[in-house]
């Protein structure tokens, strides 16, 4: 196995990101196996790959810097391998040489044999000038060491957008936007959760390299290694669950409802991992879990996951209600959003978000929450769930179904969460530099007379 094998699996991982606007999370594992890469290399891979994706902004401003033509005139194969290069320089204890040697074998091997000589001469030159500075020296030279938006935007590798909606929401706190950008770019390990009444939380904690959650109760964190191959994992007896998702199911599984409380709902099921927890809870408590999910493939993975007697799978549109005129007790409403609390699980994916995708997404979380609100029975409870902190798409998407429906009343779910958290209410939002959580937002509403 040569030295340059980690980092040819990490071009492919890049490509298959940029070329199929595939999820690295999701398409790496592929490759790896394609490859019979393990061990070591492969942790070299995935390390260059996810760096180079997650740094990806503030790398391209420093390769500007060391370019005399635009960045976006270069072959898109060599501005991978100069992303991939500059993490090697910057941010990992990789020697320079070599993170240059391997940068330049990798540039031969891509376009036309006849250009390879070239193509080496080029991302030698610019990786070269990387070099010559540290991370600090480019913040001073690029003149973004200060705290503001655009500054930190650049320093953080995020779109300014997206830092400037991460400030309003932390009341303009520029200090908690640095730490949260941080957290962002911080490798998330994997947290595992025991469905209740098929697996306990023992049987995880024996794994090698676990420990208990933060938060839930539920949860275990995997230290190192990946839960592939775990036999509770494999069996569907555990999920592998973010502690976030998991509070905001059980906060919503355990706010009280009036009698009866048998008929759950889970509107936007996919790709199945709430649904998992709450299926398996619905059965210790005699309940029925409806889930709904628009794409058959999504619903595909439901019933794989799911895998219970108590539980219908429905594939079709929540706005067409496809369960008909049935009330429900319990109506979760895991609402498509923009995913900007999940920036540190997927990191290309702040490059893909655009302003202008949060007019389409509120209106129709907006209507989505009427339909939740309409197919809750008096006494029953809506539990309003997004991946994402921004006010569009919590508070303010929260306040106007209030205002339109005189009948239904926020419960206070910071009750129902650990209160060592320390969160003001009545709605929840976690944040990664806080809670080591993804931003998950929860608001509980209960449907009065």
């Amino acid at each position: 196995m040569t030295a340059a094998t980690g980092r040819e699996v990490a071009l492919k991982i890049l490509t298959q990101v940029r070329e199929n606007d595939a999820y690295a999370n999701l398409v790496a594992p592929t490759v790896l196996q394609r490859a019979g890469l393990h061990g070591q290399e492969a942790g070299l891979a995935l390390e260059i790959a996810f760096g180079a994706l997650r740094w990806q902004g503030w790398y391209e401003a420093i390769l500007q810097e060391c370019c005399s033509r635009p960045l976006s005139e270069v072959q898109a194969e060599l501005r991978d391998i100069l992303l991939m290069g500059t993490h090697q320089l910057l941010n990992m204890r990789i020697p320079a040489h070599a993170a240059v040697d391997t940068s330049c074998t990798l540039a031969r091997k891509v376009g036309e044999p006849g250009g390879a000589k070239g193509r080496a001469g080029f991302v030698n030159a610019i990786l070269r000038k990387v070099g010559q500075h540290d991370q600090e020296q480019w913040a001073d030279a690029l003149g973004v060491a200060d705290a503001t938006v655009q500054a930190l935007a650049i320093r953080g590798s995020h779109p300014e957008w997206i830092v400037s909606a991460y400030a309003d929401c932390l009341g303009g706190d520029l200090a908690q936007v640095r730490d949260l950008l941080q957290a962002n770019n911080t490798p998330a390990r994997p947290v595992l959760a025991a469905r209740p009444g098929r697996c306990e939380v023992e049987e995880l904690l024996s794994i090698d390299h676990t420990s208990p959650g933060l938060w839930s109760e539920l949860a275990v964190r995997m230290l190192s290694g990946q839960p592939v191959g775990i036999p509770a994992v494999t069996e569907h007896r555990a999920i592998v669950q973010d502690e976030g998702s998991q509070l905001v199911t059980l906060a919503f599984a355990n706010a009280e409802v009036s009698e009866p409380d048998e008929q759950w709902l889970d509107m936007c099921a996919g790709p199945g991992g709430k649904a998992a927890l709450l299926a398996s809870i619905a059965q210790v408590r005699g309940a029925h879990l409806t889930c709904c999910e628009l794409h058959e493939h999504r619903a595909e993975l439901v019933r794989s996951t799911v895998d219970q007697p108590n539980v219908t799978i429905l594939t079709g549109d929540a706005m067409e209600r496809p369960w008909g005129s049935r009330l429900f007790d319990r109506v979760l409403l895991d609402a498509p959003c923009s995913g900007l609390g999940a920036l540190r699980r997927r990191p290309e994916a702040r490059w893909r978000k655009q302003r202008t995708d949060l007019p389409a997404l509120t209106g129709l979380q907006r209507s989505l929450l009427e339909i939740a609100i309409s197919s809750t029975r008096v006494g029953g409870v809506i539990g309003y769930v997004t991946c994402s902190p921004h006010l569009a798409e919590t508070e303010l998407v929260v306040s106007a179904a209030l205002k339109a429906h005189p009948e239904a009343t926020l419960l206070d779910a910071t009750a129902l969460v650990p209160q060592s958290m320390q969160l003001l209410g009545p709605t929840v939002q976690f944040w990664p530099h806080r809670h080591h959580t993804d931003a998950m937002f929860l608001a509980l509403i209960r449907k009065e007379g």
